[in-house]
């Protein structure tokens, strides 16, 4: 340890113990006073800019009185954050400290709820209710969730608070977007920056599925998240790190996450990461366990080619009680899975295990499978090569529209669809689903969606009027009913890469992006630009569409990458 930096007091023993935390902190004021109750006054100073420090003298505190009943805020910081909050507080009237409760929201009705009440709010994962106490001119900083909302109470009668300030403490990790994108429908250009702000949210310590909850490494969700990262942020270290993170977590033959279907995401992410990387190093390390799960896979193809996986047999929420639904999805993703493992043991040259998953990939492609009317397993099916793009488009993608959309399988809906030339049926889509999602204030993207939650739903940016619906109390199913629902999930950020690879139309052909193909797909738009980073430096990109219809397409690439281009 450097005998120059604050550890210098420290004996080798504790210094080596020692974990760095690569995050970063900032603060931010609230944006509005959402609500209020009881005698609370001059809340207009916290939405103003003060120094963060506490003072001796007191210089026009925020003020909370209880002497005549309840006294509340609810304010409101403008943006789905994670992190908590801290409160400079200049006196208080106790001597002891004011009890107060804090209550984090990611929506404005999540902050005013009572837990284990109608609406089902919980406090697992991250607390989101707390009860403290504040005393005179102390600094505290308070929660680690994810929330967008939050509403102080004194909690006993007779009592007064005065505050200096209560700024949102944002925690995140502090890397570039090295990408960007824009076209000339200004929704998409705002969807595409809100999948890529969702997924960043999400990429602390390790790459979480949400940020109030699970906040855990789950390997499914991590495949649309992967591709959002390496399409913003580029081979950020929080992917390897989550990968050998939960591979360690996972010893054979144990299923990751304890779900089969989990670990065949396993080997397309890895497949994928080191198609963007060319790191050949990292992809050696994972060698032994790819060759492990390889065997276990292959042990659950029946004599027929049906997949016969038994534990943790996930699709997606939406599909859970759809059997039919879910065997033909995780029979389409046992055959991606085998199909990347049979390029990555060519790659590591293993070639005998190369030719078993071949077998492997042709053994499931025999067994006849439907997708029981599910887009989601549909979608897989095509990913696959078990279906044709056309005709899954036709009979069960396109229908409906945005109905029926997953936000963990809406980037294999987008893709297949987009397989099949549906390029402006999946922009429609887009607009009604993550932009259904922007309308009612979400500046993240959620957990789940459906477009029939819209319907006389309040935004969840202010209290429901009569007759409105509680869009985040009302609905959820399963494990994320009511408030419990995570409205900053990374499952969701799909749309991001689907946008870059499908409108500017990058696709990495050869590992370490050595070759990209770059062929465009405007549908209703009538240009499209945008960047794409790659190991070798960022490749700049624009589309115009001609008056025939025919688009011009400028390309800058670094050196060492190759470009195929065609419209």
């Amino acid at each position: 340890m450097d005998n120059r930096t604050i550890f210098r007091v420290m004996d080798k023993e504790t210094t080596d113990t020692l974990h760095p935390d690569e995050r970063k902190a900032v603060y931010l004021l609230p944006r509005s006073v959402v609500w209020k109750q009881g005698k609370v006054s001059h809340e207009e100073v916290l939405l103003t800019e003060r120094e963060p420090q506490i003072s001796l003298a007191a210089h026009e505190p925020f003020v909370m009185d209880s002497s005549d009943g309840p006294a509340s805020l609810l304010l409101d910081f403008g943006y789905e954050i994670h992190g908590g909050i801290r409160i400079l507080a200049w006196q208080d009237s106790t001597g002891r400290g004011a009890k107060v409760r804090v209550r984090f929201g990611e929506s404005v009705m999540e902050a005013m709820s009572e837990p284990g009440g109608e609406g089902n709010a919980t406090n697992d994962h991250a607390r989101r209710d707390i009860h403290t106490e504040i005393g005179m001119m102390s600094m505290n900083r308070i929660g680690e969730t994810g929330f967008r909302f939050v509403r102080l109470d004194l909690e006993e009668k007779d009592v007064q608070l005065s505050l200096k300030s209560v700024a949102g403490v944002l925690v995140y990790k502090d890397v570039p977007y090295r990408s960007s994108f824009s076209c000339s429908d200004p929704l998409l250009n705002r969807i595409w920056d809100v999948g890529a702000y969702t997924v960043h949210l999400n990429m602390q310590e390790y790459i979480w599925d949400g940020i109030k909850r699970d906040r855990l490494v789950w390997v499914g969700d991590m495949h649309p998240e992967t591709l959002t990262i390496r399409t913003v942020f580029g081979a950020d270290a929080s992917v390897a790190g989550s990968l050998d993170f939960i591979r360690k977590e996972t010893p054979l033959p144990g299923w990751m996450n304890g779900m089969a279907s989990y670990t065949m995401w396993y080997a397309v992410i890895v497949y994928d990461w080191f198609l963007y990387t060319g790191d050949r190093a990292w992809l050696k390390n994972q060698e032994a366990y790819l060759e492990g799960i390889s065997r276990q896979l292959t042990d659950c193809i029946g004599a027929d080619g049906k997949d016969t996986v038994t534990e943790g047999r996930f699709l997606d929420w939406p599909s859970s009680d759809k059997p039919e639904a879910v065997d033909a999805g995780v029979q389409a993703l046992h055959r991606l899975a085998a199909d990347r493992l049979h390029k990555l043991f060519l790659i590591l040259g293993k070639q005998e295990l190369a030719e078993r998953c071949e077998r492997d990939v042709e053994r499931l492609g025999r067994f006849p499978v439907a997708s029981g009317g599910s887009k989601q397993a549909a979608a897989l099916l095509v990913l696959a090569g078990l279906r044709e793009a056309g005709e899954m488009n036709r009979e069960i993608l396109s229908v409906g529209g945005a109905q029926g959309m997953s936000t963990f399988m809406g980037y294999y809906i987008l893709t297949a669809r987009g397989m099949a030339g549906d390029y402006e049926g999946c922009l429609s889509c887009i607009r009604d689903y993550w932009g259904g999602m922007l309308k009612l204030g979400a500046t993240t993207f959620w957990e789940d969606f459906d477009i029939n939650w819209m319907e006389a739903a309040a935004p969840i940016d202010r209290l429901p009027a009569a007759g409105e619906t509680d869009v985040h109390g009302t609905y959820g199913a399963y494990c994320y009913k009511g408030y419990r629902h995570s409205l900053c999930h990374g499952w969701a950020s799909g749309v991001t890469p689907w946008l870059t690879e499908n409108i500017l139309g990058v696709r990495i052909v050869k590992p370490g992006c050595r070759v990209l193909e770059i062929k465009p797909h405007l549908g209703d738009l009538s240009w499209a630009k945008g960047t794409f980073p790659t190991p070798m430096g960022i490749v700049r990109i624009s589309h115009k569409k001609r008056k025939d219809g025919s688009v011009e397409t400028k390309i800058k690439a670094p050196a060492g990458v190759t470009v195929l281009s065609g419209t």
